[in-house]
């Protein structure tokens, strides 16, 4: 069916494909601005088109749909419990959730600014970009929030922002560009430019800046960069988190691109410039480089990976370069990777090179490696290139810290510190 470029059309069109049982396939006005100005639904406008509910293609060729500027909050797309949705070559941005479909119960908690999926949800060739999820109890999701069965290939989300506006404490952010309660995989894809924060002085949390993975999550071939998680007098972790609690569940990152993300807590804590693991994770042939963590009178840690209580972290043929972990009169910790509370970490055949830990007026240790507790085995691992104040390849604070014909060489202005606190390094 083709839909001209108008929205009570577009409108139209899928409360008619809703009603049928076969298949139906839409196809957009190449290069439309389908412009949205209230809620499809008058009674409950909380969704600019109509609720998804059969099996629908929409062939965008090039359209997009927009929430206009000026009109009432709404999030331009809900995929039902029962929806089928193939999204492809079609931008969708500007969408501002007031509710959460995944937990029509809670009042307050929002949830998919642009995208929210109960069902089962493909992406390809698609941008969601621009999206917001703002509450001030929980907001997860700004640009795509999927309780359902999610694909989003060859597709960008980018410039989403999900935010933290109460005053109480302990409330939180998650998921700038998508948040997942899976199962999600990601492939080809750039998730680029979100932001998660949280209102300042509240202990907060904004965490997964670009994907927040609370169940099975795989992202393949894909880009992951310039996010931010931002929370003041808080809790900022990572770009990409994994808190997939079901004891099958774990998170995969393959042959991909973790780079340039920033945490930042001033007076908080700071954790994780790229990935932050709280459950289990697999990391395999993919660069984590170029992120920050800074937390300025406060604790930043992990500029790289990070490791939370009791997780399991295996990093394969990777490489963790050029992270920086600063907290100007505070506490910083693991330039390149962070064990610090019994982890068990596993690398193979990866290289951890050029990261550093600074702290002026504070404590800066563990440029390549801080470990305390827990497990961390490094075989056949390049350390080097690394700097702190001290242990400026690895520092072992407590725990077992294993070379399996590993290097950690050529760090500032040590290697491994304690002195012999991890057999098999020198100097």
């Amino acid at each position: 069916m083709d839909v001209p470029c108008s929205v009570p059309h577009l409108v139209s069109a899928i409360r008619a494909t809703n009603g049928t049982a076969a298949p139906e396939t839409l196809r957009l006005a190449p290069g439309c601005a389908y412009r949205l100005t209230a809620g499809a639904n008058p009674f409950h406008p909380v969704n600019g088109l109509p609720v998804v509910t059969g099996t629908l293609a929409i062939q965008g060729q090039g359209a997009t749909i927009t929430r206009v500027a000026t009109a009432p909050r709404f999030r331009i797309l809900l995929v039902g419990r029962t929806g089928r949705l193939t999204l492809h070559d079609t931008t969708i941005s500007g969408g501002s959730a007031t509710d959460c479909p995944a937990y029509p119960d809670v009042p307050g908690m929002v949830c998919g600014g642009g995208i929210a999926n109960l069902g089962q949800m493909f992406l390809n060739r698609s941008r969601v970009t621009g999206n917001r999820a703002e509450s001030k109890l929980y907001a997860q999701g700004a640009g795509i929030d999927n309780p359902g069965n999610a694909t989003v290939r060859s597709s960008v989300v980018s410039g989403n922002t999900v935010a933290y506006t109460g005053d109480e404490r302990d409330g939180a952010a998650a998921g700038g560009g998508i948040a997942n309660d899976g199962p999600l995989t990601v492939e080809g894809a750039q998730v680029i430019n979100n932001l998660a924060w949280v209102r300042e002085a509240t202990g907060s949390f904004a965490f997964g800046s670009g994907l927040a993975g609370m169940a099975q999550s795989t992202v393949k071939n894909s880009v992951i960069r310039n996010n931010r998680a931002f929370a003041p007098g808080g809790f900022a972790r990572a770009a990409v988190t994994n808190s997939a609690s079901a004891p099958s569940a774990r998170m995969t990152v393959t042959g991909s691109f973790v780079r340039g993300n920033a945490a930042d807590a001033p007076d908080g804590t700071a954790q994780g410039g790229g990935i932050t693991n709280s459950a289990r994770m697999t990391v395999d042939n993919t660069h984590v480089s170029g992120n920050t963590v800074t937390a300025r009178g406060g604790t930043a840690r992990g500029g790289g990976l990070r490791l939370g209580p009791g997780s399991e972290l295996t990093l394969l043929r990777s490489s963790v370069v050029g992270n920086v972990v600063d907290a100007a009169e505070g506490v910083a910790e693991g330039g390149g990777l962070d064990n610090p509370e019994g982890g068990t970490l596993a690398t193979t055949r990866s290289r951890i090179v050029d990261n550093r830990v600074t702290a002026r007026e504070g404590t800066a240790l563990g440029g390549g490696l801080y470990h305390a507790g827990g497990t961390s085995t490094l075989d056949r691992t390049v350390i080097s290139g690394t700097r702190a104040i001290d242990g400026g390849g690895i520092f072992r604070r407590s725990g077992t810290v294993r070379l399996l014909g590993s290097q950690v060489v050529f760090n500032t202005p040590n290697n491994c510190r304690p002195t012999d606190s991890v057999r098999g390094c020198v100097g």
